[in-house]
């Protein structure tokens, strides 16, 4: 287990500086009042003291840990037992410094002796030993809640992703159900299109999240399958995906809700031609995602839901789910047809 991320061993060097710096200074003062010819003494005695606190600290913070969820009577029971062992190495060790550094320097150094070291010391040991325990507690408490919020947070997104599969499924095979009488060849190579697609979107919801290139490998098949349904001079399919935007990662099955939008709303109220643009770009560290469809000649009928329907619902729960408040969805008309915007940090 590691006590310290490797993002917080620097901060946590200046915070332990910063406070032996602080107390220095303090006990300087008193040093001079005192009559101290040697302006560096306070500065080896508070550093070394706090040395040795740091260093005892990450042991308590693990004892800490260990101790989580344990029984009242064992916890005491171990901290009584751990008190006087820091009280000890706190002493030794801060002693054993001061003794090494006054050694290299040539100056005589004689400390308090053993049992008033024990009386004077392990009185400040004890509140700092309660105070450690205290602030540890707290830090695994915050860690446990921060933990169980992603766990929730993935349980969420699990479960928004498993209400994708069976809207696509059965919006699908409405559209297949309509040639079936007409065509049973077609029918069949459409239901065999289908399952295909539905054993990669079965792999993809296995991962949670993957990247916009995986993503696509997705979306390419379902419009094939929907060009073979409706006829390629009726769908007209383009996807355009920069580079850069096809490393970035989200959340597994994203598009295919607002491309199914695009297809099935659209393609059925335009009496002509339909052309449905997919694309992905990268814009200053944001990464924007782009549906939207336009037809020749749309069929007059009341304006769609504002809201995009339960798929797009569906998109924005998993997007709140997964980036809070960092995430974007633009839905609306766009000229002859409408246009759907998600943007999301680009994460690679």
């Amino acid at each position: 287990m590691t006590l310290i991320p490797r993002r917080w061993r620097l901060p946590y060097v200046a915070l332990l500086t910063v406070v032996a710096l602080l107390l220095s200074a303090s006990a300087l003062e008193a040093y001079r009042l005192g009559g101290g010819t040697r302006p560096w003494e306070p500065f080896l005695w508070e550093f070394s003291s706090i040395a040795v606190i740091g260093v005892l600290v990450l042991g308590i913070h693990a004892l800490v840990g260990w101790l989580q969820g344990r029984p009242w009577p064992q916890q005491l029971a171990t901290h009584a037992l751990a008190l006087p062992l820091f009280s000890v190495l706190h002493i030794a060790g801060m002693f054993g410094l001061r003794l090494l550094v006054y050694g290299l320097v040539g100056v005589d150094y004689r400390p308090d002796g053993i049992p008033t070291l024990l009386v004077f010391e392990g009185g400040k040991d004890a509140v700092s030993y309660i105070s450690f325990c205290l602030i540890s507690r707290g830090v695994w408490m915050a860690q446990a809640a921060a933990q169980a919020r992603v766990e929730v947070a993935e349980l969420r997104l699990a479960r928004l992703a498993d209400q994708v599969q069976p809207h696509f499924l059965f919006n699908t095979l409405n559209l297949i159900s309509s040639v079936m009488y007409e065509d049973v060849a077609r029918a069949d190579r459409l239901l065999c299109q289908l399952a295909d697609l539905l054993r990669q979107t079965l792999a993809a919801q296995q991962r949670v999240e993957h990247t916009v290139r995986e993503e696509l490998a997705l979306v390419e098949p379902f419009l094939a399958l929907m060009q073979a349904r409706f006829g390629p001079q009726r769908l007209v399919v383009q996807i355009d995906a920069e580079d850069a935007a096809q490393d970035c990662r989200l959340p597994a099955l994203l598009l295919l809700a607002p491309v199914e939008n695009a297809v099935k709303h659209d393609v059925a109220r335009h009496l002509g031609r339909v052309t449905v643009v997919v694309a992905a770009t990268v814009e200053g560290g944001w990464l924007r995602l782009r549906v939207s469809n336009h037809g020749d000649r749309p069929v007059p009928e009341p304006q769609p839901d504002p809201d995009g329907g339960l798929g797009l619902r569906n998109l924005r729960e998993r997007l709140q789910a997964r980036y809070g408040g960092a995430a974007r969805v633009d839905f609306g008309p766009d000229g002859d047809g409408m246009s759907l915007t998600v943007s999301v940090p680009c994460v690679c």
